[in-house]
Formats: C-alpha cells, sequence, structure tokens
C-alpha cells in the first residue's frame, strides 16, 4: 500500500509527463515505494527514455495509487476507471514499458487497448513498446492490428517505428513479413540492418544473413557493435573460418578489441572455437586485457566444444588461480556445452566441483545437470540429480522425460510424464514434441496417438513446431494417411513442416507425390533449403526417380544458390549405386569437394552387394580403412559381398579380423507393440513369455507358404552351412518372430506394424509379401531405410529398396 502525500491526492491530470522516482523508507517499507515528482513538459521527449528501473510489484502499487487517489475508483475495475487520464499518454506510455519490463505484456497491451478504447493519443514511442508487448505473447494476430493501426496515422515512413515492425514479426515467426518491410523501408539505419541479420541468424537462415551482410557492405553502412556480433555468430554457425578472419581483421582496424570490446572478442573466440580453429581462438583470449568471467567461460566452453577436455579443465584451473571464481552461470554454460560435446566425464567433474565448493543448486542449475547427463548417456545420474531437487518445475520434468527419450527409455519417459501430470503439473508444447520425437524414433503409433489425443482434450495450444512434430510422428510410424491429412489440414507452415511431409513421402516410398509436393510448395512462395532437398533427393532414391534426381540436385545448385552438402551428395551416391550406375557414382565421390564420409560410401558398398561388384566392393573398402578402420558396418556389409560370391576364405580372414580388434556385428532387433507394451525379438530369440506360441505360429507360418509354393530365397544366408540349416535360419529372422507374435496376439484383420533395426532381408521381404495375403493382414515393416507396406501379396515399395 503506497501512502497518500496531499500534494499528490491533490494534483490533478494535467501535471504529466512525469517521472517515477523511487526511494527507500526503512522506518515503514520493506521494499521500494514511488514518488512522483513534476516535470516541466518536454516535447516529444517520451517517458520511455527515462531510465525506469522497477518491479512489477512497484508497477501495480503505482497503478493502483493512482486509481484510488485521483479519481476514487475500484482497483477491480482499473482500465475503466481511466477517464481522468485520457490524455496522459505519457502516464500510459510509462505503464506500458514497466509491464514489458517486468514480463506482463498481456497488461501492457490491455492499457494499449484502453488508450484506443478511449481516443488517447497513441504516439510513435508507444508504438514499438506495444510491439515488443506481441512478441512476448506471441500474438501474430495482434501485431498485424498493430501494424495497420500505425499505417493509418502516418507512422509507418519512421524507421524508429519500421525497426520495431520487423522485429515483432521476426519474433512472431514471419519472417517473409519481416524482410518485405526492411526492403520498403527507405531509411535505413544501422539498427534496421542489424535487426535483419540477427533475426535471420536466430531463425537459421545463414545464407540470407550472409547475402544482407554483404548489401550491407556495398551500400556502405558502418555496422554497429551488436551488428558486427551478430555477423560473428552467423559465420560461427556456418563455420566458415575464412570469412570470420575477415570480419575479425575489420574488428581490429577500427579498433573494436579494446576493453569496451570484450563482447565482441568473446564472439570471435565462440566463432573461432565452432571453425575448430582452437589456436586463433586461444590467441583472441589472450589478447583481451582484464578477461571477464564471461570470456574465461567462452574459452573454456571452445576447448570442450573441440574435444580437448583437459585443455578446458587446465584452463578452468587457471581461471581459479587468478582469482576468477565462476559463478553459476560460469557452470551453466559449461555444463552446456559438455553435454553438447558428450563429455561426461568432465561433465561429472564440474557436478562435483559445485558440490564441493558449496554451491547452492538451483533448479536451473539441476535441470542443466539432468539434461546434460540425459545427452551423455547417463540415466541414472541424471535421475539421481532429479530426485534430489524438492520443487520440480515443469522444465525440470521436461529435462527427465527428454533424458529417457533420448536414451529409447520409451517406458520410462512416459512413466515421468505421468507422475509429472499426476502431481497437477500441465505440460506445455516442448514437453509433448519430446515425447512425439520419441514416439517417432522408437516407432510407437500406438503411443503417438495417445499423445495426439492427450494434446487435443488438454486443449495444448500447438505452434508450428508441435504440428509439425505431429506430421512427422504419423509419418515415421507408419501411418503416412494421417500425416498428410494433418499437413493438409494445417493453417500456417512453415518450411519445416514442408520438409517433414517431403520426407515422410520419401520414407515410405511415394516418391511422385514427395515431387508434386515440393512444386506445390515453391507454387505457394515458399523456399526449399538444404534439408527440403535432402528429402526430395532421398524420395528420388527409394522410388528409382533417377533423372528426376539428377534435375533435381542441378535445380537446387542452379536455381536456389545452394551449395551441395555432404548429405546431398551421399543421396546422389545412393540414387546412382540403386540404379546400377555404379562408376557414375564413384566419379562422383572422388570428383567430391570435401572428403566423403561413411554414410557416402557405405551407400555405395551397399550398393556393391546389391549389384554383386566385388573389385568396387574392395575400392570401397579400403577408403573405409583411411575413415574409421574399426566401423562394424563395412565389414560386414564387405563379409556379405564375398558370402554372395561363395568367396568363404575371405569371408573368414574377415570375420577373424574384427574378432582379433573386438568388432562385433549389430544384431538384428525387430519390436512391435502390442496393447501400450513394446515386445523386442532378436533372430532365433526364445527370451519371450508366449515362445511356445510364437514358434507354433512360425511352423504354420511355414507351411502355408511351402503350401502356396514359396521357395526360401537361401542367399540371404550368408553363412557357410547347408541348404536345410539355411532354411531353418531365414524360419527364425527377428522380423518373422515379430510378425508371428503379431498374428497371436492382435484381431484378425488389425495391421501389424513392424520396426527393424537392421534392412529387412531379401526372403523376409518376400515371405511377408506372400503372408500379408495368406493372413489378410497389412505388414508394415520399418527398416533401417524405409517403410515397407505389404498388403494382398504386394508391397508398397515394388521390390526397389
Amino acid at each position: 500500500m503506497v501512502t497518500s502525500d496531499s500534494h499528490l491526492s491533490r494534483a490533478p491530470p494535467s501535471l504529466f509527463p512525469i517521472s517515477i522516482q523511487k526511494f527507500q523508507n526503512s522506518n515503514h517499507y520493506q521494499s521500494s515505494t514511488l514518488k512522483i515528482t513534476q516535470l516541466q513538459p518536454k516535447r516529444n521527449v517520451p517517458l520511455i527514455q527515462h531510465e525506469l528501473n522497477i518491479n512489477l510489484h512497484e508497477t501495480q502499487q503505482l497503478h493502483g495509487h493512482f486509481i484510488k487517489t485521483c479519481f476514487n475508483s475500484s482497483y477491480k475495475v482499473p482500465f475503466s476507471s481511466l477517464e481522468s487520464y485520457s490524455s496522459n499518454a505519457a502516464f500510459y506510455s510509462f505503464l506500458i514499458t514497466s509491464y514489458i519490463k517486468n514480463n506482463c505484456p498481456k497488461d501492457a497491451v490491455k492499457i494499449y487497448s484502453y488508450m484506443r478504447g478511449t481516443d488517447t493519443e497513441v504516439d510513435n514511442f508507444i508504438i514499438p513498446s506495444v510491439l515488443k508487448a506481441c512478441c512476448l505473447i506471441p500474438s501474430t494476430l495482434l501485431g498485424k492490428e498493430v501494424h495497420g493501426f500505425l499505417v493509418k496515422k502516418g507512422f509507418h515512413g519512421d524507421v524508429f517505428v519500421c525497426n520495431a515492425l520487423v522485429m515483432m514479426y521476426s519474433e512472431v515467426g514471419s519472417l517473409a513479413s519481416a524482410r518485405l518491410l526492411f526492403d520498403k523501408i527507405e531509411n535505413k539505419d544501422v539498427v534496421s540492418w542489424s535487426t535483419m541479420i540477427r533475426n535471420y541468424d536466430k531463425s537459421g537462415f545463414l545464407d540470407e544473413a550472409l547475402d544482407l551482410m554483404r548489401v550491407m557492405h556495398v551500400k556502405g553502412v558502418k555496422p554497429s557493435k551488436i551488428a558486427l556480433i551478430s555477423m560473428i555468430h552467423v559465420f560461427a554457425e556456418l563455420a566458415d573460418s575464412k570469412l570470420g578472419k575477415a570480419l575479425h581483421g575489420y574488428v581490429i582496424r577500427n579498433g573494436n578489441c579494446g576493453k569496451s570490446g570484450v563482447p565482441l572478442s568473446t564472439a570471435l573466440i565462440d566463432m573461432y572455437a565452432k571453425c575448430t580453429n582452437l589456436a586463433y581462438a586461444r590467441r583472441v583470449f589472450d589478447g583481451v586485457s582484464g578477461a571477464s568471467i564471461i570470456s574465461w567461460t567462452t574459452m573454456i566452453a571452445a576447448y570442450i566444444h573441440c574435444n580437448n577436455l583437459n585443455e578446458g579443465q587446465k584452463l578452468f584451473v587457471k581461471m581459479l588461480g587468478e582469482g576468477v571464481f565462476p559463478n553459476e552461470i560460469t557452470i551453466l554454460s559449461l555444463v552446456k556445452e559438455c553435454g553438447t560435446a558428450g563429455s561426461l566425464g568432465l561433465g561429472k567433474w564440474l557436478h562435483a566441483f559445485t558440490l564441493r565448493n558449496g554451491f547452492t543448486i538451483s533448479l536451473v542449475l539441476a535441470t542443466a545437470f539432468v539434461d546434460m547427463y540425459g545427452k551423455c548417456g547417463d540415466v541414472t545420474s541424471a535421475r539421481h540429480v532429479f530426485d534430489s531437487i524438492k520443487n520440480i518445475d515443469l522444465m525440470m520434468w521436461s529435462a527427465m522425460i527428454s533424458a529417457y527419450a533420448q536414451n529409447n527409455c520409451i517406458d520410462e519417459a512416459f512413466g515421468i510424464f505421468v507422475h509429472m501430470t499426476g502431481c497437477g503439473i500441465r505440460p506445455n508444447e516442448i514437453t509433448m514434441v519430446t515425447l512425439l520425437v520419441l514416439c517417432a524414433k522408437a516407432g510407437s503409433l500406438e503411443m503417438g496417438k495417445w499423445i495426439h489425443s492427450y494434446i487435443d482434450k488438454q486443449g495444448i495450444k500447438g505452434d508450428m513446431i508441435l504440428e509439425t512434430s505431429l506430421v512427422d510422428m504419423y509419418a515415421k510410424c507408419g501411418d503416412i494417411d494421417t500425416a498428410h491429412s494433418l499437413f493438409a489440414a494445417a493453417t500456417n507452415r512453415d518450411v519445416s513442416m514442408w520438409n517433414a511431409m517431403i520426407s515422410g513421402f520419401a520414407m515410405h516410398g511415394h516418391g511422385e507425390a514427395a515431387l508434386e509436393l515440393l512444386e506445390e510448395m515453391e507454387a505457394l512462395g515458399f523456399i526449399p533449403n538444404d534439408i527440403t532437398f535432402i528429402g526430395a533427393l532421398h524420395a528420388c532414391s527409394h522410388s528409382g526417380l533417377l533423372q528426376e534426381g539428377k534435375s533435381l540436385f542441378q535445380k537446387m545448385v542452379n536455381d536456389f544458390g545452394l551449395v551441395p552438402k555432404i548429405e546431398h551428395y551421399g543421396c546422389m551416391v545412393d540414387l546412382l549405386g540403386r540404379a546400377g550406375l555404379l562408376n557414375e557414382a564413384k566419379e562422383l565421390i572422388e570428383n567430391m569437394p570435401m572428403r566423403p564420409n561413411i554414410a557416402v560410401l557405405g551407400s555405395l558398398l551397399a550398393a556393391c552387394k546389391l549389384h554383386k561388384n566385388i573389385k568396387l566392393g574392395e575400392w570401397v573398402a579400403k577408403q573405409f580403412l583411411s575413415l574409421e578402420p574399426h566401423k562394424c558396418g563395412y565389414n560386414v556389409l564387405m563379409s556379405n559381398i564375398y558370402a554372395s560370391a561363395n568367396r568363404w576364405g575371405d569371408v573368414a580372414y574377415i570375420r577373424r579380423a574384427m574378432k582379433d580388434v573386438g568388432i562385433s556385428k549389430e544384431p538384428g532387433v525387430s519390436s512391435i507393440q502390442v496393447n501400450g507394451i513394446v515386445h523386442e525379438f532378436i533372430t532365433g530369440g526364445r527370451e519371450h513369455s508366449d515362445t511356445k506360441k510364437i514358434y507354433e505360429m512360425i511352423d504354420e507360418m511355414r507351411e502355408k507358404l511351402e503350401d502356396a509354393g514359396y521357395t526360401p530365397d537361401i542367399s540371404s544366408v550368408l553363412l557357410n552351412i547347408d541348404n536345410e540349416e539355411k532354411e531353418t535360419t531365414l524360419n527364425y529372422h527377428s522380423e518373422k518372430l515379430a510378425m508371428a507374435y503379431g498374428l497371436i496376439s492382435t484381431a484378425p484383420g488389425v495391421p501389424i506394424r513392424i520396426v527393424k533395426n537392421l534392412r529387412i532381408c531379401d526372403d523376409c521381404h518376400n515371405a511377408t509379401k506372400l503372408l500379408s495375403k495368406i493372413y489378410g493382414r497389412e505388414i508394415i515393416v520399418r527398416d533401417r531405410n524405409r517403410f515397407h507396406h505389404f498388403k494382398e501379396g504386394s508391397c508398397s515399395c515394388y521390390d526397389y529398396w
């Protein structure tokens, strides 16, 4: 309650503009109270420019005080009681600004709405504050309404207002509208350029940010320090050391590396670290006079990022020796970096350091530890930290769910989710996205549908990320029709949603549908990015669309100016290899501007196996040796190539070599979910509680296949055993065991959904086609590469996989 000084209670409304000055009365108040002093009116000086730092409670006290003392109205209906102040825009400007500073944007908007309703003057100084409130809510609709209002008022030529508009549209996800406005600003200032570059950077449109930086340079606009920091961050994300060094030179030449340039130096350290140039990063760090805790933290994080953990730990100890003690923000930053780098050892060391040195483990820091342990694969330690916290908030619950999700602990993740909701904690869209991603990864359509239903029942408002996650989940869980229905029903789509749908079609072998969607995307004005083309090229590869894939690759480069990444080359190698153009695929690898990785070489080696090209396979195997000699996958593939040619001596040699270095073949695992429970099977496994019934069904399946005239494809068994043993081995492949369990545990006519960690073998593929017809079931198998929809004796891949 604020005391009512006599001169305040008598103050007429005409005394504004006002300034709010904090003062402390230690005899009566523990918190600051507010005093109003009269100022001489100053034309065109907005209240927002005064240095006002009051908290939410003080803002509400001030608001209530004026209502009670100046017009004797109830505080319960303040916005209907402000008529006496209809001409005092400065007071409202102060309240709007203060509510925004205290993260109450909706209250700020209410005041703006009141001003509009009472014809109070809304000037060009208030509008940017209201637009900031639109960003914080966020509300595109409200932002557009304010935009329309300011155009009517003639403020659209004010660069201050235009910059705020650009920021608003960027923050609410309408970058295209932001760029349109930016291009229309006639008198752009450095803030205009900085705002647009920063927002491109934040949204991941790095190439667009880079283009804008070039235009800015050509026009001779000298970047501010804020703009320079944004530019450095763009080069960091692009990992472009060459451009980064050039900008570094500009910074030095313009005298921005002094003591006031610490933020710039810190950004440079981060940039060089992301370009994996630790020597330059350390040189910048050593050149900083009076390095702040932020500089120390950034340099230590740089070492962690580049996996130079010993140097990072040494620098941390050196920092302590120089009397710079880390605060919670330092520990928080380093723990997050450990999580990103997968540095479990250093992460545990930092955890122990905080405990030894009496740090109060705040909820934020505890959440970071849970997240770090989850990313490093130590869910036990993550759960230990989680259980040690008493008052758990939504972020902590979500972090624990995410930790389980990242480690494929689907039951534990959903168990935590159920526990959370039982404690009365309402999940947000981030929590739901985490669970949907887990369902997509596990191929659990049943749980994914449950999450979708929960979202609808609880009225959780879905943004584009949540809607995209739903599309992605249904596609990756085998229900491409529902995925497409959700996509078609979405009123707002961004590039990520288009990408999810294109990739979904690709995964299901609907190549032509994926390419049609790409055309529609372009026609509607969406600009495809590199991820779009990865999905579209995959679609061509899985559907045998050779010429379309080649044209698409050229289109990406020539029409959209995208520089192909190694993933694009990998798609092209896969496309050419599947089509039997092995020499052309080899030439593409040899002419790539970067060194091939195991994924690219693996695609060619798989094609060598498919087309039985031993000579080229041996060439690929040699390339593998220079990359990852102990990688299991290529050894197994090469062994299989030799086995298919009956070169058992070479097979034995490879397997002995694998054994000598401790490499073991990844076992095939197939899973099926029935009544919310995931059942896993390995080849020949007998651990399941219903093993007897499963093997009885296997025998029945074999008999029905024989009656239908099916002959097992023993070429799929790459073992030096007799034909009868090969047939027996084929019967007990993991996908057939999962299929048998599906047949005995689900009602007739219900689709059977199986997820396999490896590629389905030729025999299982051919047998499943026939079994789908024999049992009248649709059998959906997601293997390592794609989906197979078996129905009425045929497969959606048309035997091209």
